[in-house]
């Protein structure tokens, strides 16, 4: 059972603790990727093909399937290359051991796991924007909790994901109200282990997705459960690839031309909200109609900008924010975007979808 990590112990054992950072987990071989061998100096600088070769195949990550159901749903077009895998994988950590082990060539994630892949020495490029104007967290208590504000965040015990957009947003809301890191108690656990923990007790608060949050109240705010919204939010919902990937011609190719169907899957969920919630949150997810609706108005407008200025300014702040608390150590995020592909999810979309 994970434990929580008293205020005094040092960050960098922290760090391991929560990312498996070990040759046991990662396997220290796979540091040979690291940034000495395929470091922004080694990313490629070459033109983008204009076709992608034929035989070539990526294997992306579509968490609960969504990208294909988008896709169908949406009636695409097929995409120019394979696709030989859609692993379901959506966590920032899991990820990040899926490029490593080369199981998974493109992700789709918020903007902590590129921060938490370069801390780790593991090069890889951000290749497209989706920017987030509205919060997709919330803040979800234990049964029986007398915690009604961020403020009541003061000596519980925090369930945090250093990985992922959950922990970030903590950090943030922490921040905000003033609270020290010392202030708290963050106890160390991925994102799909925070139903549990709230469930036993082992932590005070967690933080879910808006699509989490009603199934969890239907079971426990009968029992004294609640959620804790604010205004935070987590800017960055993006689409990111191995440098390994980037630098193959024909892989690239097949990236950038994948990109403009991630970015019309997304505008088609969004301009299509009855049909997601009873194709995907009543049929795969097991939700009520009525629970999906109380999702889906909550939706963010996808916003493709042509430009990444927002967005990197917007990582830099998030990377010196974990700097701050000693989780990575500082560093320039501009050298996680891959410039080849800026504006291409941008000009695939209508303009009131542009950024």
């Amino acid at each position: 059972m994970p434990v929580s990590r008293a205020p005094g112990v040092d960050r960098r054992l922290f760090l391991a603790s929560v990312l498996g950072v070990t040759a046991a987990a990662a396997g220290l071989s796979g540091c040979a990727e690291s940034s000495a061998a395929t470091g922004a100096e080694g990313a490629s600088a070459a033109p983008l093909a204009g076709e992608v070769p034929a035989g070539t195949s990526l294997k992306i990550a579509s968490f609960q399937n969504t990208q294909q159901l988008q896709f169908r749903l949406a009636n695409l077009p097929e995409l120019p290359f394979e696709v030989s895998s859609w692993p379901n994988i959506g966590a920032g950590p899991d990820v990040i051991n899926a490029f490593r082990a080369k199981s998974l060539d493109v992700a789709n994630n918020a903007g902590i796991p590129p921060i938490q892949a370069h801390y780790q020495g593991f090069d890889a490029k951000i290749v497209a924007i989706n920017i987030t104007r509205r919060p997709n967290y919330l803040f979800a208590t234990k049964p029986g909790s007398d915690i009604e504000t961020v403020e009541d965040f003061k000596g519980r015990k925090l369930a945090f994901s250093q990985g992922q957009a959950q922990g970030v947003v903590l950090l943030r809301a922490l921040k905000q109200a003033g609270l020290a890191y010392d202030e708290v108690d963050l106890v160390p656990l991925t994102s799909n282990q925070f139903l549990t923990a709230l469930q036993s007790g082992q932590v005070d608060i967690a933080p879910l997705g808006n699509t989490q949050a009603p199934a969890y109240l239907q079971q426990y705010a009968t029992k004294g459960a609640r959620t804790i919204t604010t205004d935070v939010v987590d800017l960055l919902n993006l689409l990111w690839a191995p440098v390994s990937v980037l630098n193959d011609r024909a892989k690239a190719a097949a990236v950038a031309a994948y990109i403009p169907h991630w970015a019309k899957g997304q505008v088609w969920q969004y301009e299509n909200p009855d049909v997601w919630n009873k194709e995907f949150y009543v049929k795969t997810q097991n939700l009520t109609l009525d629970q999906a609706r109380s999702i889906t108005a909550l939706a963010n407008k996808p916003l493709f900008p042509p430009r990444w200025d927002e967005a990197i300014a917007w990582e830099q702040e998030t990377a010196d924010l974990l700097a701050e608390g000693g989780f990575v150590k500082r560093f320039d995020v501009g050298e996680l975007f891959d410039h080849r592909f800026e504006g291409i999810a941008a000009r695939s979309v209508p303009a009131e979808y542009r950024k």
